[in-house]
């Protein structure tokens, strides 16, 4: 299950601990940090860039939710947290960890209509199935 503090990832957190609950199946929450588009301009041109953008403390906020909300819940719950692209690491992390299927938030974006959502991404990778909550 990937998570990215958005209001839709909170619903496929949801939904996929309650799938985990009844199945009685470990529930992987994967977060993947990226870097704002500027980071890698500047990377390329040589000019310094500030290695943490405030991901690593927005990981650290997701993490304490999850951990406060399934608190009740008796479902096994890692947290993995990787950088790079998102689909890329989510594939990487579902091949580590041999998952069963992905869940993702359904995108808000309306740029994602024109270049492709995670989720969209993810789906036509067709290598796991995918569910994909609104």
């Amino acid at each position: 299950m990937a998570v990215d503090g958005s209001t839709t990832s909170w619903h496929a957190e949801a939904w996929a601990a309650n799938l985990a609950r009844r199945q009685g199946c470990r529930l992987l929450c994967v977060f993947v940090e990226t870097r704002p588009v500027y980071a890698d301009v500047a990377l390329c041109s040589g000019v310094g860039v500030p290695v943490d953008f405030g991901a690593g403390e927005l990981a650290r906020e997701i993490l304490g939710e999850i951990r406060d909300g399934m608190s009740a819940c008796p479902v096994h719950v890692d947290f993995l947290v990787r950088c790079g692209d998102p689909v890329t690491e989510i594939e990487r992390a579902a091949e580590e960890f041999k998952v069963d299927a992905v869940v993702v938030g359904a995108s808000m974006k309306p740029r994602h209509r024109l270049m492709g959502s995670v989720a969209v991404r993810l789906v036509h990778s067709g290598r796991w199935p995918v569910a994909v909550v609104p």
